[in-house]
């Protein structure tokens, strides 16, 4: 086959290959596509509810961790069992747990959350409320006392708005007051319906008592299975595959459960397609198949032979031309007319003959740059060189400084000018290289003892260092600025000054460290203003000892998870954290 022409090869390939396969496919055809059609239908029904499940979890499960923190919380148990003599007691107590409106805040997988405790001097405010008859009546109240601390899922109303949504219910023991108390989670019902939106299926969240609690088809969020018309010998199937009528439809339907870690009960996912849609467009693919191949074979004897000819001349011309270029012949310009795949490459052939000789001149002018640019770095070497008479010349004087006042007993002063020397001379040295963390800790106490001797009693620090991350590798100039904006920004305009705390510790693998002070702090607007420097990626020429400079390096070198983390309040404070691995492995 390889020795024969181009042209030969078309018709023997016609005739082989097309009008075989055409008889075979004819009879096969009607018989399989119906099948396929159905199959690959319910093929992605699976993928679809599988998908389905995994986020539909990933929204329920914030819950469930939500319940499990509240349930241990020690705090909680105090503020849900103290009995407090004024309302302002209640209100301070509010204050002093901002736990729940922080869930409600932080994660939008949850709408609200509710306590129900028997205490009748708590106010009955957003978050702790005293159950009502009706609630403690009412079927998921009572499970949740029997349920001995496992979770239930309820599609229940929210007394607080009249709403339904799909609920996590738990018992909370309070085993230190012998009391207990019920937890409310509300799910976000938008983003159910947002993940179930965006199946091609009609795909519907069922409770355990067929409430739709989901559904991407409008009208039937809180309605029964039974209200759709839906097949009663399915209803209260947990899972499996069926054939059934849904809406006086003939219907294929996939019902998967989902139980979630911990729970007394569970949700089921129901996806339903017509199987008379997608069989109807199998016969519609069947006929215009059929139509097509008929018409298809009658003109392909006519062409075929036309098209071959053409097409091995047109091929032959291409083929002549590229052999003049692999003999080193680059002015050629091959002229094919046509926009099909041969005036593709055509053109394509053109366009590489033309790249190559632009090449070779960039290539002649890149020899030339790179010429230029190895005279400028050396350049650039010699100046740098010579620039550091500068900083030597300074830190001789100041040695100078010292012993001049070491010699007339003026030792603080004396102290003070090694420390700035010392810390001048570190400036110079850093790098992108690291040092050890007990290095980088010298400096900080270097610079505070000098403030210190500025601010005298007004300024107080703590330098809290565990001894095991002392030899850990850390950048240089990383802690250091972060103390000089505790001093200069959190301190020095307070008369009583403060203190500002270091400390460091390794967690598990990571190191852990945080820059604290009691000075003035920041409001939220500035707070955000701040953090949105962070991203700003502008650099401008005096900003690269900073706040900004600081969280930038670390998370070129450690990953975008090891930048800075601010918490302010005015009057109260602030505190800088950032966590890196504890090895020299970094992201670069």
């Amino acid at each position: 086959m390889n020795d024969l022409k181009l042209r030969t090869k078309l018709i023997l390939s016609c005739i082989v290959v097309v009008f075989v396969p055409v008889m075979i496919v004819g009879v096969f055809l009607t018989s399989e596509l119906r099948h396929m059609a159905l199959q690959n239908a319910q093929e992605q029904t699976v993928t679809n509810v599988d998908r389905v499940k995994k986020r539909t979890s990933e929204v329920i499960n914030v819950s469930t961790d939500i319940a499990y923190r509240m349930t241990f919380d020690s705090r909680l148990e105090g503020l849900a069992n103290n009995q407090y003599e004024t309302v302002y007691d209640v209100v301070k107590a509010y204050r002093d747990y901002p736990d729940i409106k922080d869930y409600i805040r932080l994660y939008k997988e949850i709408s609200n959350i509710r306590l129900y405790v028997h205490n009748t001097t708590l106010l009955n405010n957003w978050e702790l409320i005293q159950p009502s008859e009706t609630v403690i009546q009412s079927s998921w109240y009572q499970k949740a006392l029997a349920s001995s601390g496992l979770i239930g899922w309820y599609y229940i109303p929210d007394e607080r708005d009249n709403r339904k949504y799909l609920s996590l219910v738990r018992k909370i023991d309070f085993i230190n007051r012998h009391t207990s108390g019920v937890l409310v989670i509300n799910v976000n019902g938008h983003m159910l319906d947002s993940i179930l939106g965006q199946e091609s299926f009609d795909t519907m969240l069922i409770d355990n008592e067929n409430h739709i609690v989901s559904a991407n088809r409008p009208g039937r969020v809180g309605k029964t299975l039974a209200d759709i018309n839906f097949d009663p010998q399915v209803i209260n199937k947990q899972f499996g595959s069926f054939q059934a009528v849904v809406d006086g439809r003939s219907s294929q339907i996939l019902i998967e459960p989902l139980i979630p870690t911990s729970s007394l009960n569970g949700l089921r996912i129901v996806s339903v397609f017509s199987i008379e849609s997608i069989v109807k467009d199998a016969n519609q693919i069947i006929i215009l198949a059929l139509t097509v191949i008929a018409i298809s074979l009658v003109v392909a004897i006519g062409l075929i032979y036309g098209f071959a000819t053409m097409l091995s001349k047109r091929m032959f011309r291409l083929s002549k031309y590229i052999t003049k270029v692999a003999t080193g012949n680059l002015d050629v310009a091959l002229e094919i007319d046509g926009k099909d795949e041969i005036g593709q490459l055509s053109r394509q052939f053109n366009s590489m003959v033309a790249s190559i000789n632009e090449l070779i001149v960039e290539v002649q002018e890149s020899h030339e740059q790179n010429a230029q640019i190895q005279s400028r770095q050396n350049e650039i070497k010699f100046k740098m060189m010579a620039s550091q008479i500068n900083p030597h010349f300074l830190f001789n004087a100041l040695e100078s400084i010292r012993m001049k006042a070491h010699l007339k007993g003026e030792k603080e002063i004396s102290n003070v000018v090694r420390l700035l020397g010392k810390m001048m001379r570190k400036n110079l040295e850093a790098g992108n290289r690291t040092v050890v963390l007990r290095q980088e800790i010298e400096m900080v106490r270097c610079y505070l003892d000098i403030q210190k001797f500025r601010y005298e009693d007004r300024l107080r620090y703590e330098l809290r260092i565990d001894e095991a991350a002392e030899q850990v590798p850390i950048l240089p100039l990383i802690i250091q600025p972060l103390v000089e904006n505790a001093v200069i920004h959190g301190l020095e305009n307070r008369e009583e000054g403060g203190i500002v705390r270091v400390i460091a510790e390794l967690v598990g693998g990571m190191l852990h460290v945080e820059v604290i002070d009691n000075g003035e702090g920041m409001t939220r607007e500035r707070l955000q203003a701040l953090n949105q420097t962070f991203d700003d990626q502008d650099d401008a020429d005096g900003s690269r000892i900073g706040l900004r400079n600081v969280h930038m390096r670390l998370k070129l070198l450690y990953g975008s998870e090891s930048g800075l983390v601010i918490w302010s309040e005015p009057g109260i404070g602030t505190r800088v954290q950032f966590t890196i691995p504890r090895g020299e492995h970094a992201h670069v």
